[in-house]
């Protein structure tokens, strides 16, 4: 068809046909697209880098799936494993001694220091000594005064022997005289000269008596004063009172500190135990002495055997270090776990406190240890007297 132009011209141009093409979508059936909530695959290219990446989509989806799997499993056989049947308790802690300060008595310079931390020492042992010299040279001087207290008695004494004799010749003369006076042989003047010449007997004896009794008495003095400055010097010599680890040394040699300064902490490995924190309705179950179990995070094959030594009367709230498997809003009340001190005697070098861990408490006798919390010591202990662990 030809279309013809205001002008008259005619030109010819190519008019669009009407008929429906077969590839195109009829306009009286439309066919609706897609919906673009469902996600459609990406379109392949045909090359092989597209298939590529689908594969390792794939297989990135199969791994997570195995390991959420894994990880489920793994959470299930934990928990089954902590499983503690009915009459046990638990808690969390770490392995504690008791402290023991060694501190001067008295005033003084810091002479000799024997041990470092890290040292074992034996109980009576030696660990310090204080400069003593001026306290020396006191006991000296007192260990004088005591000499001369004693010449002093001597002297004392043998002034009341020539007193006793004066006055035991006075008392004769006096009753001689008394006796002539009777028979007209000796005049009245005469006896009264020998009742005074008696009567200054009697006070120079009981003087002399009385010096006997201060003499003594600066001999006990003197004596005292011997013992308590020996008792000082002893006093800076100073001694571990039990087999112990040195854990702090505070002062140096030479230093002058005062009566009752840190020298040395101590740590009594004769008294180890493991604290924890239980809420009301797990302390209410348990009595001092029930039995326990102790096991170190850094040594879960060993199992040690120990028992409830305290049971605090007032509850707390736990201090922010300690763990527990409450609320920590909660009031707790701190129990210590007791290893036997006849199991660590022959192991002392072996304590290490300060590793956490965790403690089971049993108290219902009648209730078994699972096997995972029979008592497990080292294999050189022989029996059941065993070890705590490195």
């Amino acid at each position: 068809m030809q279309d013809v132009k205001p002008d008259g011209n005619r030109t010819t141009a190519p008019v669009q046909s009407r008929t429906p093409d077969a590839a195109a979508p009829d306009a009286a059936f439309p066919v609706a697209s897609p919906p673009a909530l469902i996600p459609q695959p990406p379109p392949s290219s045909g090359k092989p880098g597209g298939r590529s990446k689908m594969q390792l989509w794939l297989v990135l989806a199969g791994l997570l799936v195995i390991l959420g799997g894994g990880a489920g499993g793994w959470y299930w056989w934990t928990h089954h494993q902590a499983a503690l049947p009915d009459g046990i308790v638990w808690g969390n802690g770490r392995l504690e001694a008791d402290d023991i300060d060694i501190t001067p008595k008295f005033p003084g310079r810091v002479a000799t220091l024997l041990v470092d931390e890290g040292d074992l020492v034996k109980a009576g042992q030696v660990v310090a000594r204080m400069d003593t010299r001026d306290t020396e040279a006191t006991l000296r001087k007192s260990e004088a005064q005591l000499t001369l207290a004693e010449r002093y008695l001597d002297e004392a004494s043998a002034n009341l022997v020539q007193q006793k004799t004066l006055q035991k010749l006075a008392q004769q003369e006096f009753d001689r005289t008394q006796t002539l006076v009777q028979k007209g042989f000796a005049t009245d003047e005469l006896l009264d000269q020998r009742r005074q010449a008696l009567e200054g007997a009697n006070a120079a004896l009981n003087a002399a008596t009385a010096r006997i009794g201060e003499t003594e008495q600066a001999i006990a003095a003197a004596t005292q004063d011997v013992a308590y400055n020996k008792i000082e010097i002893a006093d800076g010599v100073l001694v571990a009172p039990r087999d112990a680890r040195v854990q702090y040394r505070l002062v140096n040699t030479g230093e002058v500190i005062g009566a009752g300064a840190k020298i040395f902490t101590l740590l009594d490995l004769s008294k180890v135990y493991m604290t924890m924190f239980l809420p009301t309705e797990d302390v209410g179950k348990i009595a001092l002495g029930s039995e326990g179990r102790i096991v170190l995070d850094a040594l879960p094959n060993l199992v040690v055997p120990g028992s409830v030594s305290f049971i605090s009367p007032t509850s707390q709230f736990t201090p922010k270090p300690v763990e527990t498997q409450s609320e920590r809003d909660k009031l707790m009340f701190r129990i210590k776990v007791q290893v036997d001190p006849n199991l660590l005697a022959g192991h002392i070098a072996e304590v290490r406190t300060g590793l956490p861990g965790t403690a089971y408490i049993r108290f219902d006798p009648n209730v078994v240890w699972p096997a995972r919390l029979q008592s497990k010591l080292p294999a050189d202990t022989g029996s059941s007297a065993g070890a705590v662990p490195k």
